[in-house]
């Protein structure tokens, strides 16, 4: 099947697989988005558990497919990790310290006597759910714009900035991407929100930031298509080989493939028909049209990067040194075995959606807190007590017993 291919071929087949891995991740960061939102949708600690314990059973889905697409692009394009871990690793620890700040505060931030306390935690998350979300942004900028990278003729690395990545997050259009991917984050987290709690209140702050993040994120969009109409981008001649700058690249690029062109645009639509059934009709599914939409979207700005007209991580400093899918890939035989183990790739996706059903049905997902009670009557009900003559006298019996156990709350399966 894959041992008649061509090399070229089998390159554009990795890079679509590697692309749709991505495209799923950026899917998955509604984790990250929800994060980010836990002190804006919730006001009691009781309603912040609740949000922290619904997104915590699907936090390793994300960090799992991050590994999972840093792992294709190693066996697939190993020269392009080499050059970017290698190189520019200020900004790769930056983005792993967060994630492993976000591991440890799912693990440790309810635990009893926890040294450093819950604010803290929820702190971590936020930084992984916004800052680490901006810093990938800006390396998903830097597929249009360049790094400041040159290579020997060993592939040996030189990133010529004292920064090593973070320098990116200066560049205006690395900014834009940036952005759109914190706002996009936080659209998806607050669907999920949505979709995943049954609490009146807090659904209705979620609903709000999908308003005013839609808002800013498609203000965004608009600036970074609007980039790809007029700003340089890396030009491949097709007969030479060289590397040219040449207005307006990214978008000819998306005009030679009109799938990608269809793809940056139905996204987008995909999503706000989401927010629209969110907001409007007041429906909890529309992340079920926005998780397609941002796979969709994430195709199509991938296809941009990297084709056979553009180098997908191109050298601001020498771009005859930029990596394309063809001169950064692995050998033919490797990718024809890859291509074989590929074949698992639906399994992988069947299992994140088994696993997926498998959290949402078998987990407890809601903290019964009765929206018109007061806070102070959001407690279990009384257990007849041996001995008690009446429920009320129950109640006092329950109210002498330890803080921690009346606080006790009841979970529902969702």
């Amino acid at each position: 099947m894959f041992g008649g291919m061509r090399l070229s071929e089998l390159q554009e087949l990795w890079w679509f697989i590697v692309s749709l891995i991505g495209s799923i991740f950026l899917f998955l960061t509604f984790v990250q988005g929800g994060q980010a939102l836990i002190h804006v949708v919730t006001e009691t600690e009781e309603e912040r558990t609740l949000v922290i314990e619904s997104l915590g059973r699907k936090w390793e889905l994300t960090f799992t497919t991050l590994v999972l697409f840093g792992g294709a692009l190693f066996a697939a394009f190993p020269k392009f990790y080499a050059t970017s871990f290698g190189g520019a690793y200020w900004v790769w620890m930056v983005i792993l310290l967060s994630f492993v700040l976000q591991a440890v505060s799912y693990e440790f931030r309810d635990k009893p006597g926890n040294l450093l306390g819950q604010h803290v935690y929820d702190f971590f998350l936020f930084l992984n759910g916004a800052g680490g979300t901006f810093l990938l942004g800006v390396i998903l900028g830097t597929f249009f714009t360049g790094a400041n990278f040159t290579l020997n003729a060993y592939n040996q690395v030189t990133w010529h900035h004292p920064l090593r990545g973070l320098e990116a997050a200066f560049v205006p259009f690395n900014l834009l991407m940036g952005l759109f991917l914190v706002f996009l984050s936080r659209i998806l987290g607050a669907m999920y929100v949505v979709n995943s709690i049954d609490h009146h209140r807090i659904a209705a702050e979620a609903r709000l930031v999908i308003f005013w993040s839609s808002f800013c994120w498609y203000v965004t969009l608009s600036l970074i298509y609007l980039h790809f109409l007029t700003m340089d981008g890396y030009h491949i001649a097709r007969h030479t080989g060289l590397i040219t700058m040449t207005r307006g690249q990214y978008f000819t690029n998306l005009k030679a493939v009109p799938l990608s062109l269809a793809a940056i645009v139905g996204g987008p639509t995909l999503i706000l028909l989401g927010g629209v059934v969110n907001n409007i009709y007041e429906q909890r599914w529309g992340l079920w049209l926005a998780g397609p939409g941002t796979v969709l979207l994430g195709l199509g700005l991938f296809a941009a990067a990297g084709n056979e007209f553009s180098p997908f991580y191109p050298s601001r400093v020498d771009p005859q040194q930029s990596l394309t899918i063809y001169n950064a890939s692995s050998s033919q035989y490797t990718l024809t075995v890859m291509s074989y183990a590929a074949l698992a790739v639906p399994l992988v996706l069947a299992y994140i959606a088994y696993v997926w059903r498998l959290m949402e049905s078998g987990n407890p997902s809601e903290v019964d807190l009765t929206d018109s009670a007061p806070p102070l009557e959001r407690t279990l009900q009384p257990q007849p007590v041996p001995g008690a003559a009446s429920p009320q006298a129950a109640m006092e019996q329950s109210e002498d017993a330890p803080a921690g156990d009346r606080g006790q709350r009841r979970l529902r399966l969702h």
